[in-house]
């Protein structure tokens, strides 16, 4: 909550965003939700994000790495203003890290994933690998504060940097967004269960393909996914080959909730690329599944499987294996009654305790306990 006190200013923060955020990835949701929450809190924050944010399509590498430079370089030039740097853990922050270690500005260093998904979704770099390794993990030594997703991530960052102070804040759900009643318009099989998400290598997207031909796939039962990205043409020439499956594409945002809801079940059947068996995952759509009173499948990896485990909201089942992921879908559409009760312990536990306005809370605590605090007797700028 914001300051009772009349003689203390609005903490104000830079949020930066080297990799632009783009609508329909989960990157886009997590910035905005957590920069909207924080204001909401009285912060006053500014976000720093590369313009191709706006663009149809992403500039090459040389155009990207410009416009990350570009972007620092707006928050350098704004850099007096603010009292804490906030930063989406990257390689390319490091002229920001570097100066607010210099000018010994809080920096509070947000890490979603590991370090090992540069190089899976950008294979040119593993030839710089120590070189952007070593660069990344300075970042994180130096920081102030460190958060990332899940308990696996901090353990294993901790080890990594020798910290022993990483705080844990995971993803969350709009609930405005994300709910049983949110409306569709879009047209939808009588039945299926539902995929959305960037169509990259760690997503299990081959999973999903082989699973819809396997004969435990129930006949009447189609799957529909949203999204784009790599392996667009695996889902292309899978919807050419399968009348089950309907790709949509990418959709705006808001519209995703709409369809969720209608699911028999959400699916999230990321594999083992990237380290998850040691790092775990929260990922975003996990919450905004079940905030739709929809149960979720999902990959045994920590995070995600402790947390329906825990909760009893969905069925776990081993990555990269088409029959169980297969079985799971039938197992949820041949009976749909324990299918709701799933979904309606997923929403319950949503709603109480893992929201956008609760992650905001857990961040302001984070940034005001790592920045010290001004008066108003300090010149304030504002910005629009």
């Amino acid at each position: 909550m914001p300051s009772s006190r009349p003689d203390i200013a609005p903490l104000r923060v830079a949020y930066l965003a080297v990799e632009a955020p783009r609508e329909g990835h989960a990157t886009y949701a997590h910035v905005h939700e957590i920069v909207e929450g924080l204001r909401r809190q009285g912060i006053e924050v500014v976000l720093f994000s590369p313009r191709q944010a706006s663009l149809d399509r992403a500039p090459g590498i040389v155009g990207r790495l410009f416009e990350q430079l570009r972007v620092q370089a707006r928050l350098v030039a704004r850099w007096r203003h603010f009292d804490a740097i906030y930063v989406r853990a990257h390689y390319t922050a490091f002229p920001t890290a570097m100066l607010a270690k210099l000018t010994r500005r809080p920096l509070v260093q947000e890490v979603n994933g590991p370090f090992a998904d540069v190089f899976i979704a950008h294979p040119w770099t593993r030839t710089l690998r120590p070189l952007l390794t070593s660069v990344y993990w300075l970042q994180l030594a130096w920081a102030k504060a460190v958060i990332t997703v899940t308990p696996s991530l901090r353990t294993w960052i901790e080890r990594q940097t020798a910290r022993h102070d990483v705080d844990v804040i995971p993803n969350a759900a709009n609930l405005d967004l994300f709910s049983p009643d949110r409306p569709n318009t879009h047209a939808l099989p009588a039945r299926f269960v539902v995929f959305f998400g960037s169509l990259t290598a760690w997503q299990g997207v081959e999973t999903l393909v082989a699973a819809l031909a396997r004969p435990e796939w129930p006949e009447d039962l189609h799957l529909v996914i949203l999204g784009d990205g790599r392996l667009r043409d695996v889902v292309a020439a899978a919807a050419a080959r399968y009348p089950r499956l309907h790709w949509l594409g990418q959709l705006p945002y808001a519209e995703v909730g709409g369809i969720v809801a209608r699911a028999v079940a959400g699916l999230v059947p990321k594999n083992a690329q990237g380290d998850r068996q040691d790092t775990g995952l929260f990922p975003l759509k996990l919450f905004e599944i079940l905030a739709c009173g929809v149960p979720v499948v999902v990959t045994d990896f920590p995070g995600q499987a402790d947390f329906v485990r825990e909760h009893d909201c969905g069925i776990v089942i081993p990555p990269e294996s088409p029959e169980a992921l297969a079985g799971a879908v039938r197992a949820l559409a041949t009976a749909p009654s324990q299918a709701r009760a799933l979904g309606d312990r997923g929403r319950t536990v949503i709603v109480s305790a893992h929201t956008w306005a609760h992650r905001a809370d857990d961040t302001a605590r984070v940034l005001r306990r790592v920045s010290p605090s001004r008066t108003l007797e300090q010149p304030l700028h504002r910005f629009n």
